[in-house]
């Protein structure tokens, strides 16, 4: 009678499918993360050139995947990140301040100098009214600057989100369109607060262990498809509004994100921070969680032509621009290291 197999021989060949099943799947998390701003602009491009591929992309959907967008956020957030803000009162009061009045007020500003329309003043308004993007760590990361100022100030512009932002979209834009603040309110609380929440509590119980931090390398991949997802649903519903004002929608965006950069640097040395950290603080100014602005375009502002395509485009735009920043501030360092930018 022959032998039958047993487990202990087919375990381990499955552990090592496995294995490499999961050094593949983290590798293209890693990918993802690294190339976001090209990903999310070949999104866009796919859903403009067939926006029948992205059509299933709106309503409770989007706001779902955004969600798991700012989960995987929460995932990262330890008890450290915590003390961190703690230890630095004054340097994240600064970060907030700039972060929720350079932005919004600029965003106004541009808007009615170049006399956009209504939905478009509304989409820029409301974008600068966001907290800062998850994108701004890892781009912090990459200039050689404050990671954990950087991760501090995003958590803390984040719990900040569900009263600044509806408040300040409210009176920022109140005067173009009627603003249900208290309905924005509540979908900010369910679309980032209460997943962000869970994403440190699930830290705090599991943050130890392995599998907890196998978890967390696939992450950031997950949170560029949910960005791309969200970006390639508003191009395929809204794309030819987005084609008919490109430029208008360019220049304005431009306007804005630059203006964050500097004034958030500009913030900086007034308050005479190291370099890591006004590298930082620029960045956290200038690129904001566009991806939040877009749902919230969605759900509250779904009649008002413009509102949506411009948030959308900012994701792009900020995720790009962001990186080429960051990019910049090693050159400077390699060509001009005595400049001390």
């Amino acid at each position: 009678m022959s032998a039958q197999p047993s487990a202990s021989v087919s375990s381990p060949p499955l552990r090592r499918l496995l294995r490499a099943s999961f050094r593949a799947l983290a590798a293209a998390s890693a990918r993802l993360a690294r190339f976001a701003p090209l990903f999310v602009t070949l999104a866009a491009a796919a859903a403009l050139w067939r926006p029948v591929a992205f059509d299933w992309m709106k309503g409770d959907v989007q706001t779902a995947i955004l969600g798991v967008i700012m989960l995987s956020m929460g995932l990262t957030l330890s008890g450290r990140d915590f003390a961190i803000l703690a230890r630095n009162p004054l340097a994240m009061a600064v970060g907030a301040l700039a972060q929720f009045t350079v932005m919004p007020l600029l965003a106004w500003s541009i808007a009615h100098a170049l006399r956009l329309s209504p939905g478009l003043t509304v989409g820029l308004i409301l974008v600068g009214c966001c907290p800062g993007g998850v994108s701004s760590n890892i781009m912090s990361f990459l200039c050689k600057g404050d990671v954990a100022y950087s991760v501090g100030m995003t958590a803390v512009s984040t719990l900040l989100a569900p009263i600044a932002t509806p408040l300040l979209t409210a009176w920022l834009a109140g005067a173009e369109v009627p603003v249900d603040a208290v309905g924005m309110f509540k979908s900010i609380l369910w679309i980032t607060l209460l997943p962000v929440l869970s994403g440190v509590a699930l830290n705090a119980l599991f943050g130890r262990t392995r599998a907890y931090a196998a978890l967390l390398r696939l992450m950031p991949g997950v949170a560029v498809l949910g960005l791309m997802c969200i970006v390639g649903g508003v191009a395929a519903h809204d794309g030819d509004e987005f084609l008919r004002a490109g430029a208008i929608i360019f220049l304005a965006i431009f306007l804005h994100n630059t203006g964050g950069y500097l004034l958030g640097y500009g913030a900086a040395l007034l308050f005479r921070m190291p370099r890591p950290r006004r590298r930082t603080l620029s960045i956290e100014v200038g690129v904001q969680n566009a991806g939040l602005g877009t749902v919230l375009a969605g759900r509250h502002f779904a009649g008002l032509a413009g509102a949506e395509p411009i948030a959308a485009a900012s994701c792009i735009y900020h995720s790009i621009a962001g990186t080429v920043l960051a990019r910049l501030y090693v050159f400077l360092d390699r060509r001009f290291p005595k400049w001390g930018i």
